[in-house]
C-alpha cells in the first residue's frame, strides 16, 4: 500500500466519527438503538422538520449505520433500524486508528456475565401468531441470558408453533417442540421490565400492561410469509440471525456488568 493509500485508510474511521458525531444523527442514532421507528417518530423525538430529519436519516443510511423497510401493518410507511454490528465495527476501527486496545472484545459476547442477587429482568416478546418470531426470541434470549431473565411470548391472534421455527432452532441446539402460542391476555395481570413487539400490527394494537414495561420495537417481517418448505426456510434462517443479533445488544443494556 502506497503512502497516500495509507493516509486514506486512517482517513476512513474519523469521516466515521464526523457522520455518526453530528448532534441531529447522535440523537437518531441513540433512539434507533433503542428502538426501530417511523420516521415521523424520529422528526417528534429530534424536533425540527421532517425534511431535515429525512436528509440527516439519508446521510446515515448511505454511510451504512441506518437501514429501512417498508411497515408490514401499512406499505405506505417505512421502519428505520439501526446497524448495531456496523457501527460496533466502525467504532472498533476507529478506536483501532487512535490508539489499539481502546475498545477490546466489542461487542461483548452474551452469556458471559456473573448472576446478579437481584430479581431477574422480566421481558415480554411479542407478535401475532406467537408461532415464530415470538417463540424464537424468546428462546434465544433465554439460551443467552439463563436465569438472569425470565422472558415471555405471546400473539395478538394465536397459531399453531410453526415447523420451521422449531427447526431453526435445532442448528441453534434448543427444542422448541412441546411448546403452546399463547394470546397476549394471558400475560395482562403480569409486571415485564421490557415489552419488545417484533410485528407492524401488533405494536398499533398492543394493550398496555401494569407497571409500565419500557416498550420497544423490533421491526421483523413476518418469516412465514415468505412460503413453506426448502424455499422459505432461508427466512427463518435469516430472522433467527437478526433476532439473536439483537438479542446480544439487548443483553448488554438490559443486564449491569459485573463485579469486577
Amino acid at each position: 500500500m502506497g503512502r497516500v493509500a495509507a493516509v486514506q485508510a486512517d482517513a476512513q474511521p474519523a469521516v466515521f466519527l464526523q457522520l455518526a458525531g453530528h448532534p441531529v444523527r447522535w440523537r437518531l442514532l441513540s433512539e434507533l438503538a433503542r428502538s426501530d421507528r417511523r420516521v415521523h417518530e424520529l422528526t417528534a423525538v429530534v424536533g425540527g422538520t421532517q425534511n431535515a430529519v429525512s436528509y440527516h436519516l439519508g446521510r446515515l443510511r448511505a454511510g451504512g449505520l441506518v437501514s429501512t423497510h417498508r411497515s408490514s401493518a401499512d406499505r405506505r410507511d417505512s421502519y428505520y433500524q439501526v446497524e448495531l454490528a456496523r457501527c460496533g465495527q466502525l467504532l472498533a476501527a476507529a478506536a483501532q486508528a487512535l490508539q489499539p486496545g481502546l475498545l477490546p472484545g466489542f461487542p461483548p459476547a452474551p452469556g458471559t456475565r456473573q448472576r446478579r442477587s437481584s430479581a431477574a429482568v422480566r421481558v415480554l416478546f411479542l407478535c401475532t401468531g406467537n408461532s415464530a418470531r415470538s417463540q424464537i426470541a424468546e428462546a434465544l434470549l433465554q439460551q443467552a441470558a439463563g436465569d438472569w431473565v425470565q422472558v415471555r411470548s405471546a400473539g395478538s391472534h394465536p397459531k399453531d408453533l410453526h415447523p420451521d421455527a422449531v427447526r431453526v432452532m435445532r442448528e441453534y441446539g434448543i427444542d422448541l417442540g412441546g411448546r403452546r402460542s399463547k394470546h397476549l391476555s394471558e400475560f395482562s395481570t403480569e409486571r415485564f421490565d421490557y415489552l419488545i413487539t417484533l410485528c407492524d400490527r401488533v405494536r398499533e394494537i398492543c394493550p398496555e400492561f401494569p407497571g409500565g414495561p419500557e416498550p420497544l420495537h423490533w421491526s421483523i417481517p413476518d418469516p412465514a410469509t415468505a412460503g413453506s418448505g426448502r424455499a422459505g426456510y432461508p427466512a427463518f434462517r435469516r430472522t433467527a440471525a437478526d433476532l439473536r443479533a439483537r438479542i446480544g445488544f439487548l443483553i448488554q443494556r438490559i443486564m449491569p456488568a459485573p463485579a469486577r
